[in-house]
């Protein structure tokens, strides 16, 4: 059977391959403190060391943060946004050692109470990654309550606490954060054009590929759940549910930063002032991409974006907005 296909499903698949590509790219730069930090784990899991491999890695990951930081790749604040889920990070990984869900077997000077230092680094990563997403991606938020997701992020990072003397808690917590960001979408450039993803599902998406690295992680031997002393075996499948609900604590972090720079709801400056032109992609592409483009805004009461890069129109207008194309309609509205 011979299928022909005419130029108009050529030009709609090489549109969506070019917007792969370029999603592809934004990630890895977006990811690049985390593969810095994943290298070095790999490295030092088959070089011979001259020190401790966990002391090794605690002056290499901070290295990487003053390096990054000197470079211009994360900003002041973008670095205290680490810094602080290097703390928590570090907290629980303290707690998880003492009551058994893993270990750390190497020795080293900088462990404390089991578990060496440069440990919340790898939670530290995540974060680095959301700030470098939201930078690059150009990142804005819609129907995102501030309180409210502050006060579940809490609860579940409570929970990976108390859950080993109160009930566990995590799944009626998840139902509640899906419920509480069933409105909430996550707004990102790619391209020319402006998109748009429900904000739980990144935090899956996010989840899932942390839970990857993990299993590579304990591959080389960089920690070991009771599973693996003998032999290594995969991660357990519902690391990923722990995981995704642990990205939303990094997420508020984030949030809470980019709510003080002017960048967290509604979406960056109008496209006059930023000089170039949003050729959306064809709707068709996204949909297969599982991608959802956001409509052209009808809005009368449509503020105009300000300095800073943000709409200060109230949040039920915020909620209400989403960028599509450009028209000449919308042009002559500037």
């Amino acid at each position: 059977m011979e299928v022909k296909i005419g130029k108009n499903n050529h030009g709609r698949a090489s549109t969506l391959t070019t917007l792969a590509l370029r999603f592809i790219s934004v990630q890895a730069i977006s990811v690049t403190f985390a593969a810095c930090l994943f290298l070095g784990i790999a490295v030092t899991a088959y070089l011979p060391l001259p020190v401790a491999r966990y002391d090794l890695l605690l002056v290499y990951v901070i290295g990487l943060t003053v390096g990054f930081y000197l470079a211009g790749w994360e900003t002041g604040r973008e670095v205290a946004v680490i810094c602080a889920f290097h703390l928590l990070g570090l907290a629980l990984e303290i707690y998880k050692v003492h009551m058994g869900s893993w270990v750390y077997p190497g020795e080293a000077a900088t462990k404390i109470a089991g578990v060496p230092v440069y440990a919340g680094f790898m939670y530290a990563a995540v974060g680095s990654y959301i700030c470098q997403a939201w930078r690059r991606m150009e990142l804005r938020v819609t129907n995102y309550r501030v309180i409210p997701m502050t006060a579940l992020a809490v609860a579940l990072y409570a929970n990976f606490y108390t859950h080993h003397f109160w009930p566990d808690l995590r799944w009626p917590l998840a139902v509640v954060l899906l419920i509480e960001l069933r409105r909430t979408w996550v707004y990102f450039s790619l391209g020319n054009g402006r998109y748009r993803i429900p904000l739980w599902l990144s935090f899956v998406c996010i989840g899932f590929m942390v839970w990857v690295t993990e299993n590579a992680c304990t591959f080389l031997g960089a920690w070991r759940y009771p599973n693996q002393a003998d032999i290594w075996n995969l991660v357990h499948v519902g690391k990923l549910g722990s995981w995704s609900l642990l990205v939303s604590l990094s997420f508020v972090l984030v949030a809470t930063i980019k709510s003080t720079e002017g960048r967290l709801y509604g979406r960056p400056r109008t496209l006059k002032e930023r000089g170039r032109s949003y050729n959306h992609v064809p709707i068709e592409l996204v949909e297969m991409a599982g991608i959802e483009p956001a409509s052209a805004c009808p809005a009368p009461g449509l503020l105009r974006a300000q300095p800073e890069e943000v709409f200060s129109a109230p949040h039920d207008q915020q909620a209400s907005c989403e960028i599509g194309p450009v028209t000449e309609k919308s042009r002559a509205s500037w």
